[in-house]
Parts: C-alpha cells; structure tokens; sequence
C-alpha cells in the first residue's frame, strides 16, 4: 500500500535541515524500494526548502509511521507537523507501483 507523507518544517534559518540533509539522504537511500518518490517542499518563491514529501510503500499506517520515525530529520526535530495518509495514484505519468 502507498503513504504520502507530508511533513513540515518548523520555523528557522533552514540549518537544522542542511546539517542533517546527509544522513536524511542516506536514511531515504539505504530504504531500498520503500521510497517510490521523495523531494523537498518549497517557500511560496521557491528560494527555501521548508518541508519534505514522500510517498512510500508500507504494509499499514502503522508500518509507515514507525518507518518515518526513524528519519534522521525526526530524529533531529526539525518537523513541526507530520501527516501519514494512505495514498492512490491516479493520474500523471510517473508510474509508481
């Protein structure tokens, strides 16, 4: 099943993300096929990176919550907010399976 994964950064000069963004990329990398899709939310002006977007393959909303916890971005508190929904591609042509 797939999970989009929204979560937004709290307020702050962008350093917290930048000092933790290589073991954030090595976490996503060393996740194999899990992470079908994965990229930075941007300001409205698109200068700053200011949240994160996933969508991942998990057997429950449970499974993707524990997986998303053990993100080296969690783990540094940068997110002031995270939401987990099951999610359907329907349209586009990205072909995520």
């Amino acid at each position: 099943m797939l999970f989009v994964i929204f979560a937004i950064d709290r307020e702050g000069d962008g350093s917290l993300r930048q000092n933790n963004r290589e073991a954030h990329l090595g976490f996503l990398g060393e996740s194999g096929d899990r992470v079908k899709l994965a990229g930075p939310l941007l300001s409205d002006d698109g200068s700053r990176m200011v949240g994160s977007m996933l969508v991942i393959e998990a057997d429950s909303t449970a499974d993707a919550r524990a997986w998303a916890a053990n993100d080296p971005y969690k783990h540094a508190d940068l997110f002031e907010s995270v939401d987990i929904r099951p999610w359907k591609a329907a349209l586009g042509t990205t072909t995520i399976s």
